[in-house]
């Protein structure tokens, strides 16, 4: 008997197959995975998974050191820009190759993260060797916060400087400064300069080098230099090293690999200064 297309068996999913869409794949949640949750869009790593009693639970803590407990549910999560389902590990299909998992600042890394365009606001320090030690360190975090950093050359000029940028709520200004201690002139300008949107804050060396640790440059301390000698030159020739301080910064540099390279003193300036320029207004 010849089958009438009444009497044909369909499967229930009428979807034609071209059109049918693919799961997503499942991944283990392990720790240090770096997911976005996609209704949030909450970016993070993984600290943990749990089963409650409203089912599986995945914790995770972003760049800031914020927590947040998430479902697992299905194709709930993006890894690298794409759907996926967070598994207990052990449970699911093996992951890709290894990733970063935090950045040379010891932030959460977000593997393929593009640039954001760079906010109204800005990071100003001293100078070139400040702003190339920020970038070695923060450089990843500050393209995805689209923060900008520029170097001043000295810092005489910066109550100026200041008015001449025109900080205001959503243009906020923040500076970096070498050898801010009470009764410096460094302090004295940063009194001037400080305000509502704006805000100073420095370390306690005459230069940025100093904010390296010796350990990490392979050398016991930083030498002391007598006041009146020039400071980078005096270091230079104690440490036996020639006397050329492009060279001895490349050399310094290089040995900066993350921030357990430097010392608190900077660290946290600078962490201050990115959460100050990118809060909401």
């Amino acid at each position: 008997m010849t089958a009438t297309p009444s009497s044909r068996r369909y499967s229930p999913d009428l979807t034609p197959p071209w059109k049918r869409s693919t799961p997503p794949p499942e991944v283990p949640a392990e720790r240090d995975l770096v997911v976005e949750e996609v209704t949030t869009g909450f970016c993070g790593a993984v600290l943990r998974c749990e089963k409650t009693a409203e089912g599986l639970t995945v914790t995770l803590e972003d760049r800031h050191r914020k927590v947040r407990v998430f479902p697992m549910t299905p194709g709930g999560f993006l890894l690298d820009g794409r759907p996926v389902t967070l598994v207990r590990p052990g449970a699911g299909t093996a992951r890709g190759p290894a990733v970063p998992a935090r950045t040379a600042s010891g932030s959460v890394a977000v593997p393929g993260a593009r640039a954001r365009v760079a906010l109204p606001s800005r990071i100003y320090v001293e100078g070139r060797h400040d702003a190339e030690l920020v970038e070695r360190v923060w450089g990843d975090d500050l393209r995805i916060e689209g923060v900008v950093v520029e170097y001043l050359e000295g810092i005489d000029d910066l109550p100026a400087i200041v008015r001449e940028f025109a900080p205001e709520p959503g243009r906020r200004l923040g500076v970096l400064v070498d050898h801010l201690v009470p009764g410096s002139k460094e302090s004295r300008i940063a009194e001037q300069a400080a305000g509502e949107h704006v805000l100073v804050v420095g370390h306690p060396y005459i230069d940025v080098w100093a904010a390296v640790k010796p350990s990490s440059v392979g050398i016991a301390a930083w030498p002391e230099v007598p006041r009146g000698e020039e400071w980078k030159l005096g270091v230079c020739r104690r440490l036996g090293w020639p006397a050329d301080t492009r060279d001895a910064w490349r050399r310094i540099l290089a040995s900066v690999d993350s921030f357990r390279d430097l010392d608190p003193a900077l660290l946290g300036r600078v962490e201050e200064l990115i959460d100050f320029v990118t809060a909401t207004p």
